[in-house]
């Protein structure tokens, strides 16, 4: 059964995805403030956080940069849960490591979506990874096993949303890949106001990919249309 942790100061609210979630099959771990829940989930380590942003003492950008810095608790993933609308306070959580961005007040229903999405995007293991197969185009080559992609002789670990979408462009074999075709089978959903998202995840895909690239640029922005892989 999935863990899942939610760290809210309002109890209100807290209670109310406690039960919603424990309806649909979940097992729910709570916490009312930043600190106690990190240390819940070093403690329980859990499938997934959902985590409200503004909280007395220490605020959920803080508690999300410490769960992408400690070891045991990086690869977990957070959905942000906030009042915080402005599309700043969105790319600030983004960059800072979250997975995911609701906007409160929202729907039990697309809060239950978000979690089966990004539950089922991180925990699904690649098909290739269980036959340790590597897959190359010209002098790229992704390792599914480890989410981990190589550039001629240099190797960058990626997240893995990074890796995701790396590989949807790789499998397109350098055809432009639409924003809606990112959003939908990346996230699994088709949220209205997520293309940021992807912005987002492309900038920090790009900045690790130009570490290894020699200079060469991997990721060519389609404008108005989306993304595709540069393999010549």
């Amino acid at each position: 059964m999935n863990k899942i942790l939610v760290v809210d100061d309002d109890r209100a609210i807290n209670e109310l995805i406690k039960v919603n979630l424990e309806l649909l099959g979940y097992k729910v771990l709570q916490a009312y403030d930043g600190v106690e829940g990190f240390a819940l989930c070093r403690q329980e380590l859990p499938s997934l956080v959902i985590l409200d942003i503004m909280m007395p003492d220490v605020d959920g950008y803080t508690v999300a940069q410490r769960i992408r810095q400690n070891d045991e608790t990086k690869a977990i993933p957070i959905l942000m849960l906030t009042a915080l609308s402005q599309l700043k306070d969105k790319v600030n959580g983004f960059n800072i490591g979250a997975d995911d961005y609701l906007v409160k007040p929202f729907e039990m229903e697309e809060l239950g979506v978000r979690v089966r999405a990004l539950l089922k995007r991180t925990q699904q293991i690649p098909q290739s990874a269980s036959t340790r197969e590597l897959l190359t185009l010209g002098d790229i080559t992704l390792i599914p096993e480890n989410y981990s992609v190589k550039i001629k002789n240099k190797i960058a670990k990626l997240t893995p949303i990074e890796f995701d979408i790396f590989n949807l462009l790789f499998q397109n074999h350098g055809n432009m890949v639409k924003l809606p075709q990112l959003l939908k089978d990346i996230w699994g959903y088709e949220p209205d106001d997520s293309i940021e998202t992807i912005r987002v995840h492309i900038k920090h895909l790009r900045s690790k990919l130009d570490k290894i690239s020699d200079g060469k640029k991997y990721i060519e922005t389609i404008y108005g249309g989306g993304y595709k892989l540069n393999v010549e």
